[in-house]
């Protein structure tokens, strides 16, 4: 049985506190089960990852437009968490049939994602990996085999860490993005060929359809 926790929506640093500290929850009561949390950010949030550079964030700019920033404590490159569903999933490796091989934990915890969706009439699979160009500092714009696309888009870019046997996987589900912010962020053009959103899919799915499908 899941632990579900209600989807709520929190700082950046308030969330990033909550994931670790049900992390270290699930470790302390050497927890059996997983916990699946679902959120969102206010005000919006840029993500680094754990060992990230930051030296490419204008962070002048990210206090004009109230934007704060937080560390994650997995790895990848940055995000910006604005319109967006987040879904955290913690559990013991020995949970998952393949929960040594960080790829196929990926594909299980994941499998999570592409049943609820296709639910929604949104059918996702992995995005097949592509050469990482190295210039890019937003997420969505590398493609890896832990994402999940709809018809080669990208959609929900997700990470991973490990601590004492567990695994602790959180990722961003695209609801709906703003081009023109994520350039003036990252300085780098967001080639909209390459990610996709909930709006450009199904325009009249809501957030509250989406977070009371992971409820049920």
């Amino acid at each position: 049985m899941t632990n579900f926790i209600p989807y709520n929506v929190c700082s950046g640093e308030d969330n990033m506190r909550i994931d670790n500290e049900l992390l270290e929850k699930a470790i302390s009561e050497n927890a059996g089960e997983p916990y699946f949390r679902l959120y969102g950010w206010a005000p919006a949030c840029v993500s680094l990852g754990k060992n990230q550079d930051d030296n490419f964030l204008d962070k002048n700019l990210l206090q004009k437009c109230g934007i704060d920033i937080v560390r994650r404590l997995t790895g990848g490159r940055a995000l910006l968490h604005d319109n967006e569903i987040t879904y955290s999933f913690i559990c013991p490796v020995s949970y998952l049939k393949n929960g040594e091989n960080v790829v196929k934990s990926y594909i299980e915890i994941s499998q999570i994602l592409i049943d609820k969706f296709s639910q929604l009439g949104i059918e996702l699979d992995f995005g097949g990996s592509k050469k990482i160009n190295t210039k890019f500092d937003y997420c969505m714009l590398i493609s890896t085999g832990a994402d999940l696309c709809y018809k080669g888009k990208k959609l929900i870019g997700s990470a991973q860490c490990r601590k004492q046997g567990y695994i602790l996987q959180h990722g961003s589900i695209l609801y709906d993005y703003d081009k023109e912010l994520l350039e003036k962020i990252f300085n780098e053009n967001v080639d909209t060929s390459a990610i996709t959103s909930i709006k450009e899919i199904n325009p009249n799915i809501t957030k509250e359809e989406i977070i009371k499908l992971f409820s049920d």
